[in-house]
C-alpha cells in the first residue's frame, strides 16, 4: 500500500515538474516577443507552479496572520527544502538561494527562470546583493530570504545574519517574518528536516512515502526598517519567529 501511494505521488510531481518546465519555457517565449514588466510576470508564473508542487506534496498547510499589500522583505526560518514551494504559493515571490541550486538538474534551472538571486558563500559581494535586493524591492517585487543561511532540525533558530537585511534598509520597506513548523502526529516532524548530508532524491521520496504531515505558517507582524540597524532588526526577526514557534498547538489554532 506505501509502495503504490509513493509511485502515485511520484508521477503527480513528475507531471508537476513537467508543466512548470513548459510554464517556465514559456515565460522565456514571452519575453523574447518583448512583453513588459518581466520579473512580475516571472512570479505570477512562478506562484501558480509553486501552488501545483505543493499540491503534490505530502502536507496539510495551516496559514495564519494577513499577507502583506505591499512589497516586503520576507525573512523566515529554514527546515526543507519544501519551504520554497509552501511559502512561494503564498504571493508572487522570488528567493534568494545558494549558488549550488542553479546546477540542480530542472530545479535549478526553473528557479532561475523563476527569478531567485543567487548568492555565494563567501564571494564577499554583500555589497552587490543588497543593491540587488534593494533593487528587486523598490521595483514592487517582494523576496524572501532564510537568514540562518542553513536548514536545521526546526527544534531551534540559529542566528540570522543581518547582511542580508541591507537591501530591505536601502529599499526602505519593512520585513515581514515568517515562522515555518512541521508537525506529524502531533510532535515536531522527523522526516521534513533537509540537513546535513541529506540527498534530495532520498529525501524526497521518504516524504512522498510517508503519511501526510501538517505545516504551520504564520505572518508575523511586519517589522518597519526605518533608522533601523541591521544586526538589530536581525535579532528582532529571529526573536518574533522563535517565539511563535514556540507556541502551542491551540495557540496556532486559534490564530488560523
Amino acid at each position: 500500500m506505501r509502495r503504490l501511494r509513493l509511485y502515485a505521488r511520484l508521477t503527480r510531481l513528475l507531471l508537476v515538474l513537467a508543466a512548470g518546465a513548459a510554464l517556465a519555457a514559456s515565460v522565456s517565449l514571452l519575453e523574447k516577443v518583448g512583453r513588459t514588466q518581466k520579473l512580475a510576470l516571472r512570479q505570477r508564473l512562478s506562484r501558480r507552479f509553486m501552488g501545483w508542487l505543493s499540491a503534490a506534496l505530502p502536507f496539510r498547510v495551516r496559514l495564519s496572520g494577513e499577507k502583506p499589500q505591499q512589497p516586503m522583505l520576507w525573512v523566515a526560518n529554514h527546515v526543507s527544502w519544501t519551504d520554497i514551494p509552501l511559502l512561494g504559493q503564498l504571493l508572487p515571490l522570488s528567493f534568494l538561494s545558494k549558488a549550488e541550486v542553479r546546477n540542480w538538474p530542472l530545479a535549478g534551472w526553473l528557479a532561475e527562470r523563476a527569478g531567485t538571486l543567487f548568492i555565494r558563500r563567501g564571494a564577499g559581494d554583500g555589497l552587490l546583493l543588497n543593491r540587488q535586493i534593494a533593487e528587486r524591492l523598490q521595483d514592487g517585487c517582494p523576496l524572501l530570504v532564510f537568514p540562518e543561511g542553513t536548514s536545521t532540525t526546526g527544534e531551534s533558530v540559529r542566528a540570522f545574519h543581518g547582511r542580508l537585511l541591507g537591501g530591505a534598509i536601502e529599499a526602505g520597506v519593512a520585513l515581514q517574518p515568517v515562522a515555518v513548523r512541521y508537525r506529524r502526529n502531533g510532535e515536531l516532524d522527523p522526516l521534513a528536516p533537509f540537513v546535513g548530508d541529506d540527498e534530495l532524491t532520498e529525501h524526497l521520496l521518504r516524504l512522498l512515502e510517508a503519511d501526510v504531515g501538517e505545516v504551520h505558517i504564520q505572518l508575523l507582524p511586519p517589522i518597519e526598517t526605518r533608522d533601523g540597524e541591521r544586526s538589530a532588526l536581525a535579532r528582532q526577526a529571529r526573536a518574533a519567529i522563535e517565539t511563535a514557534l514556540n507556541g502551542t498547538d491551540e495557540q496556532i489554532e486559534q490564530a488560523a
